[in-house]
């Protein structure tokens, strides 16, 4: 089913990651921070146990705006990131993202982007994207 693109249209995605999502990211990245790699060591932070990167976690949004809402065609043009909570691998998320505000004349909309833990339904990652689409906006 495709969403019209219009002002507070709104589309969610279910995700999570596994050890081996956040191995490769760390790998592709060189980010290598044991807080995300090690259980010794994150057992020994304020999270008692390792983190996903937050970029690894907020790189949802590129996938969906991407490819599903509003889709193919879709520039990236700008994201806002707050990390409020720590994620987790083998955790259920939900992106939330709803377009607030449209600019017919650049083609452009800004969309608000969020993730849930599906299960608590706390904040964790939220921001605002701005997104070029000559056909849909």
């Amino acid at each position: 089913m495709e969403i019209e693109p219009a002002l507070n249209a709104s589309f969610s995605h279910a995700f999570r990651f596994t050890q081996t999502d956040v191995e490769e990211f760390a790998r592709v990245t060189g980010d290598n921070n044991p807080l995300h790699l090690d259980a010794e060591f994150a057992a020994t932070t304020a999270f008692k146990r390792p983190i996903i990167h937050g970029m690894l976690g907020a790189s949802v949004f590129t996938k969906v705006l991407g490819t599903q809402f509003p889709g193919y065609g879709s520039v990236y043009l700008k994201q806002t990131l707050e990390f409020m909570r720590p994620m987790f691998v083998e955790t259920d998320y939900e992106a939330v993202f709803t377009i607030i505000g449209i600019n017919p004349d650049k083609h452009t909309a800004e969309i608000s982007t969020e993730i849930f833990d599906a299960v608590t339904r706390k904040l964790t990652t939220k921001g605002v994207a701005t997104l070029m689409h000559r056909e849909k906006f």
